[in-house]
Parts: structure tokens; sequence; C-alpha cells
């Protein structure tokens, strides 16, 4: 009876729940999407190209490895943990020969891939080079012209070709690990079994030749088996996996020699886990606050129809059961719908992270059922969660009270609201005051945005006392605006609950938007300011390319000038990542400042590190600690600490020799050569005319294409972030319309005792401007702490950088916002008669 009850009431006021079926089609696409995303990080497919037609890959682990053994009430109990390294682990050339001794294996083709991008043409993303003899490994074929057999040969393949508009004969400059040189095409080769290279684009030289440019001398990129005719793929691997030591040499089959190639795939998948994880609890808490207040907003509005029934002996239990039917009938629906829409948006969103090179192309985005029926339960939990909470006072009060309210809101929230704030309020202070602690991006930041939710929760369990007070604080400024304003003031006081249900999402808007948009300049200001006052050169030099070639920087200090190399990458202590950078050690101090605080950079060698102050704290190191790590590629090192320094933010955590760090990465050349020399820029120019590409900045020109690129970073989080900005905007625009929608006949009461249209619009917008004051004032106050919290964590200064024209810009686009959703529906609710207004049924 009461589900039969449940559907009429559904399909007579549909206006009615027209909100909350918004509100939870948005939620569900929001779970949907950001589950798309975190289940293409989980079970992502990468599809090898080169290594297609190679049956099995043998490589080198690309993790590093801690087991750790506890004795407990008599129980041993091993626990093994793995962490990804940073760049490529190479193979020993040896294990080539320990493969061919396998039974069964009938070839074993040696890999090299290292840098090699091509100068003067478009862009070519992804590019590497190859030594011609593992062309098989796709295989390749020949399309035109012949195999390179010199040093200045070259083949490249026919995507490449066509790009570019290459041709056999032609000359090509590439940039390698070494200096740029000029080679000549002498073939263009193709995919025999497949179509062009989607994902990257292949540089075959000469054997020797690769062996040079790799710089890795007896070491291979990875092995490429075919078994013997006869011998199955799956029973070679397991052969080879008893033969060749675990965990050091992995043997890949399968989709898994994707992962083997495209390495920086296979480390999106963790980055989109993490990101989809975030977002996706982020999601969740604002879908929970917004659909709450939804509900809680339209069983406002069916008071007086709930106290009718209460009046007519329904019991607490059939009230509390009758809510949740309507709100699961509601959910169903509205579930289904988001969720269907929820994965085209999953998509699109991958798409733009490809875009902005926060993921690469070569991970396929994975759609299945799983996001569908994950938004669905959601959806469907938290309508009936919501419909409990806010039909809880309505079903537990007497019918006789039930009814006084209906007709006069109560003059004050209950005790148990008023308590759940104070206590939701203590928690969000007690998480920025944690946040002021974490002096780490990967650990700050979840804690940011959870702090934000938790304390726009406590203002919406406030909402009424902090509507009332600002009522108060506006009466006078108010009725000096005439007629429109005292009856705002009348509203305010009166329907102070509806009224903080109206200023939550906006609160939420703005506080969420300020510390999405504000908590990256305030980082990257930081880092930017530390960098600018640590460089001491006269000059930098950047590239266009992939990096400043080693040849630049000595012919520079050929010509008598300071040139100090930066390499980065990150390495690990343990488990944990630190991003370090490589210097040259030969004029440090003239270039480089980061500000010591113990210890020394004179006598900076190539087993010396310096650390920052957070990484000596951390890791407990001071000037003579010995420090072991992993570099890069997983081999391990160790170092002597010689010095601290307070600039970590600006120089990363960990500083060592150049040739220690460039011998490890897969990108050895220099991000940027710091240079200290008296000679004007042409000179320096006229010295490096032989290296394409390369530019020659003051610091601070050097110091606007830092912020420029950390705007481009900024703007792949943002993007992170801008589904849960939007589907908060969205509610912002729903709950002013619901609650302006809902007042059709107070307008008409309104004009019947004298108030003109003008009027009534008047005091629309004059609350609708009270409103706005009040969440400003909330959401501000809540980024501003927040922000300032992080600032200190991570800066080690109260100083949150906050631009004051997209400040503007923010309260601008919300006001602009609660006015548009307040006016529009505003006018529509007028254009009745006030006598048929006044006695239309609700």
């Amino acid at each position: 009876m009461l589900l039969r009850y449940a559907f009429r009431t559904v399909r007579h006021r549909k206006g009615g729940f027209v909100g909350a079926f918004l509100a939870l089609m948005c939620a569900a696409a929001l779970i949907a999407a950001c589950g798309s995303l975190l289940e293409t990080g989980l079970r992502g497919k990468i599809a090898a190209e080169r290594y297609a037609g190679a049956p099995i890959i043998v490589s080198a682990d690309q993790n590093v490895h801690r087991t750790t053994v506890k004795e407990k009430k008599g129980k041993t109990k091993v626990k093994h943990k793995a962490k990804p390294i940073a760049e490529r682990a190479w193979l020993p050339r040896a294990t080539a020969a320990e493969v061919r001794a396998v039974d069964g294996v009938g070839q074993v083709i040696p890999e090299l891939s290292f840098l090699a991008q091509p100068l003067g043409t478009p862009h070519t993303g992804r590019s590497l080079g190859h030594a011609w003899s593992s062309a098989a490994l796709t295989p390749f074929r020949l399309t035109d012209g012949t195999a390179p057999k010199g040093a200045g040969d070259l083949v490249v393949d026919r995507g490449l070709a066509e790009r570019a508009g290459l041709a056999v004969g032609d000359r090509l400059t590439v940039q390698s690990t070494q200096a740029p040189r000029t080679y000549r095409i002498t073939g263009i080769a193709a995919p025999a079994q497949r179509q062009d290279l989607e994902h990257q684009s292949a540089l075959f030289f000469s054997d020797a030749e690769a062996e040079r440019l790799a710089a890795r001398p007896g070491q291979v990129t990875a092995l490429a088996v075919i078994p013997e005719d006869g011998v199955s793929v799956s029973a070679l691997s397991e052969r080879l996996r008893e033969a060749l030591p675990a965990p050091q040499v992995q043997v890949s089959t399968g989709e898994a020699k994707g992962a083997v190639e495209f390495l920086d795939a296979a480390g999106a998948r963790v980055k989109l886990v993490s990101m989809g994880g975030a977002m996706g609890g982020t999601s969740l808490l604002v879908a929970v606050l917004v659909v709450v207040g939804t509900f809680a907003l339209s069983v406002q509005q069916r008071h007086r129809e709930l106290a009718l029934l209460r009046a007519i002996a329904t019991t607490s239990k059939q009230i509390r059961q009758l809510l949740a039917r309507e709100a699961l009938v509601v959910g169903a629906v509205a579930g289904l719908a988001g969720a269907l829409l929820g994965l085209p948006l999953g998509s699109w969103l991958q798409h733009r992270f490809v875009e902005a090179g926060a993921i690469p192309a070569s991970l396929d985005h994975t759609v299945s059922v799983f996001p569908l029926f994950a938004a669905f339960g959601a959806t469907l939990f938290g309508a009936w969660a919501a419909a409990r909470i806010s039909g809880r006072r309505i079903a537990r009060i007497r019918p006789a009270q039930a009814l006084s309210e209906a007709a006069l809101q109560p003059a004050r929230p209950a005790w148990t609201r008023i308590a759940a704030g104070f206590i939701t309020l203590a928690g969000g202070i007690t998480l920025v005051a944690v946040l002021s602690t974490l002096r780490t991006e990967p650990a700050s930041t979840p804690v940011t945005f959870l702090a934000v939710v938790v304390l726009a929760i406590a203002v919406a369990l406030l909402g009424p006392l902090l509507v009332r007070a600002t009522a108060f604080i506006l009466k006078l400024p108010l009725r000096l605006t005439g007629h429109g304003g005292k009856l705002a003031t009348a509203n305010l006081r009166g329907n102070s609950v509806r009224m903080a249900s109206v200023v939550t999402p906006l609160v939420l808007l703005i506080g969420m938007t300020c510390t999405v948009l504000f908590v990256q300049s305030t980082l990257g200001d930081a880092s930017r300011a530390q960098a600018r006052e640590g460089v001491r050169a006269d000059w930098v030099l950047s590239a266009q390319g992939p990096g400043v070639p080693a040849g630049a920087a000595r012919q520079l200090r050929a010509s008598g000038a300071t040139a100090t190399e930066v390499v980065r990458t990150t390495v690990r202590v343990g488990l944990d990542k630190y991003q370090t950078q490589g210097v040259t050690p030969e004029g440090l101090t003239r270039t480089w400042d980061p500000e010591v605080t113990a210890g020394t950079l004179e006598g900076f060698g190539p087993q010396s590190a310096a650390v920052s102050e957070l990484a000596a704290d951390q890791l407990g190191l001071k000037p003579g600690s010995t420090l072991k790590l992993t570099l890069g590629d997983g081999t391990p090192a160790t170092v002597k600490v010689t010095a601290v320094y307070t600039r970590g933010l600006g120089f990363g955590d960990l500083t060592l020799a150049h040739d220690l760090v460039a011998d490890h990465v897969d990108n050895p050349l220099a991000a940027a050569v710091l240079v200290a020399s008296d000679a004007p820029r042409h000179q320096l120019a006229d010295a490096l005319r032989d290296f394409p590409g390369i530019q020659i900045l003051a610091p601070g020109e050097a110091d606007r294409l830092q912020a420029e690129r950390q705007q481009a970073n900024a703007e792949v989080n943002l993007l992170a972030m801008a589904l849960v900005l939007a589907f908060t905007a969205i509610a912002v625009v729903n709950t002013l319309v619901m609650s302006v929608s809902a007042r059709v006949r107070e307008f008409a009461q309104l004009r019947l005792v004298g108030a003109t249209r003008h009027q009534v619009l008047r005091m629309l917008r004059i609350e609708a401007v009270s409103v706005l004051l009040l969440a400003t004032a909330l959401g501000s106050g809540i980024a501003l702490a927040v922000l300032t919290a992080f600032s200190v964590g991570m800066t080690g200064t109260a100083a949150p950088s906050v631009a004051p024209l997209l400040y503007v810009t923010i309260i601008a686009a919300a006001g602009a916002l609660a006015l548009i959703a307040t006016s529009l529906p505003g006018r529509s609710a007028l254009r009745a008669r006030p006598v048929e207004a006044a006695l239309a049924k609700e």
C-alpha cells in the first residue's frame, strides 16, 4: 500500500521531486565517471605496438621491494611490499645467454630503446631510437630504401615520414642522449602485420650507433624471445620464469607486454587510481551533502501534507517508510539515468587528461558494468539515507506539533541538530589543525578537500542559526531599502531553515572553488620564490626539445663560464619517493644557493648529497650521515650527506652529483643549465650555435617560463575537480529554483494584501543578496582557513597565494548564479493571478 501511495505521490507531485531527481542524477553521473577512471587505473589495457610480434618479452623488474618479518605471539608474519621506480630498469646483456640456454628457445632478439627526438619537424609526441636488428620485434619491413649500415644512416617509421613529409635521401637532425646529429634517411619502414604505430615514433639506427646513443654498455632494454617450432608460449614462459632470477627479471606475455613497452602508461595506472579514488571520495561526500540538503528542502515543502497524515493516525514508521519508498523510486530512475550518463563523461574526462599530458594515450579507457552498478547502488542508498535523515523530525514529533510547525516554523532548530553541528565544526577545525602539520603534497591534498566538505557540513547543520544572525546584523541596512528590505528581513528570520538549505550549496561552491584554484598557486608560488631566490646564475639555458645536451655546457665552460647542469628524477629511500636533482659539482656555489642551514656545499663531489630540511627530518639525516637509496632505474647507491638546506620546494628534497643521476635516467639531458658569466647573451649564443633549440634566458625570464609550466599542471588538477565544481554549481541553481518555486502561494498572498509585483521581486533579490553575503563570508572563511593551514604545512609560512581578480570572478559567478536562479523562477511564479495562485493546491 505504501509503495502504491509513493508512486502516486511521485506521479502527482512531479515538480516537487524534480530537484531531488536532478541532484541524484548528477551524483550518479559523477560517481560513475570517477568509477570508470578508477577501473581504468586498475584494469586498463595497454596494447603493445613494437612488441606486438614478440611472443615473450624478458625485462628487468620495475619495482623496488621490501620484505618485513614480524614475530607476534609465537607466529611469524611476512609482509612484502613493492613500489615502482621512476625510470626504466635495464637488463644485463649476459641475460641473453641465460635465456638461450633454456630448452625451447628458438631466437633471442636484444632490444635497445632510448631518447631520439627529431628536430625541425612537426610535434611527433613520444619518439624513441632503436637498433635496426630489433626491427624483427614488431616486425618492421622496409617499404622504401635500405637498412642503416653506417653511423650516419637512419630508417624512420612510415607514420613519422608521412607526418613530417620525409623521404629517402632527406636529412634529419635528431636530439638523442648525446649532442644533436644530422642523419641521412636511407629507408622507411612499416609494421608488417599491423597498421602504423599510434602512440610513438620509431627511429632505427645501425647497431653500433644505437649502442653509442643508448650509452648503456653491457645492458639492453629487453629481450624478445621466439619459441622453437612446436613449443607453446605458455610452456616456454613458465620455463623462463623458473630459470631466471625473480623478481630481478620479469617474463611477460600477451597483454602484459604493453606495460613493459609503455612504462609511462603503467605509471599512469597508479595515477588514475589515486585520482579516481580522490575524486570519487570527494564527489561522494559532496553528493551526500547536496542530496541531503535537497531532500530536506523537499520534505520541508511537504510539511503540511505529512502533518495531515500524522493527524489521521499515520504512524511514525509509516511516514519513514513512505519517504523512503518515494526516495527509492526517484533514486532508481535518477541512478539509472545518471550512471548511463557517467560512462561517456568518464571517457571525456580521460580524453581531456590525455590532451593535457597527464596520462598517455596508450592506456585504453576501460568500460564495464561495475561503475554503473556502483553509481546506481550509491544513488539508491544516498536517496534512502537522505530521506531518512530529512524526515526524521516530522516522523518523530507528535501530530499536533507537526500541524503547528506546518503553519509556523519552530523558534529554533532541534538541539540534536545544533549539537551535531558543533561536533562537526570541531571535527573540521581538527582537520585544519592536522593539515597545518602535513608537509608532503600526497598527504595534504586529500585532507585539504575533506576539511572543506566537513566545514560545509557544519554550516549546513548550523545554517538556521547563521541565517538568523545574518538577519539581525543586516536588519538596519535592509530596512533602509524600503518595503522589499523589510519583507526580506522577515523572511530571513521567519524561514531560516529554508534559507539555510540555500546557503549550504553556495558556501560549498565558493569554498571548494577557492580551495581548488588557490591551493596550487600557493604551492607553486612558494616553489618559484625559493627557486628564484636560490639561483645565483646570470643566465639560464632551457631547451625547446627534450633538454640541453652536455656538449652545450662543455662549450660554455671552454669559453670561461661556469655552467651547472641540472638533471631531475625521482629516487626512493626504502619505499618512500623523493624528488631529486643532479647538479655538476664544479663551481656549484657560484650558480646555486639552496640556503644551507647545516654542513657545507664546499667539496660537493660524486658521492655527496645535500638534503632538504623535510627529508632530513623524515630520514633522520645530518651532515656526515650515510644515505642508502635506489636511483631512478633501480640501481642502489650510497652517498654521504654534506649539507642540509631550506629551499626544498624550489629544488627538490635530494641533490646528488650530476653524473650519478644522469647515468641512471631515461633522459640524461639537462632540464636547465645555470650559467655564471660576464659575457652578454649574443656571445653565449655564438658559442651555442651548434645546438639548435636552446634558449638563453635571464633568471626572470626563466621564472616566467616556469610559471607557465606550473599553470599547465594546475589546469590538470583543476580539470580533475571540474566535475565536482560543476555538480556543486548545478546544486546551487537546483536548490534556489526549488526554494523559489515552492513560494507561489506566499507571493500570491503578499500581492493580495497590497504588495506589487516589483516589490515581491525586489524582496527576492534582497534575500538572494543577503544569502550571497552570508555564503561569501562563510565560504571565503572556510577556504582561507584551509589554505592557510595548507600553506603553513607545505611552505612553513601562513601566506596563501590568492589572486584578487580571480577571487572576485568566483564571487561574481556565484552571485550571478544566485540572482539568475532566484529571479527567473520568481518571475515565473508571479505570472499567475494572485487569487488563483492563493487558492491553488500545493
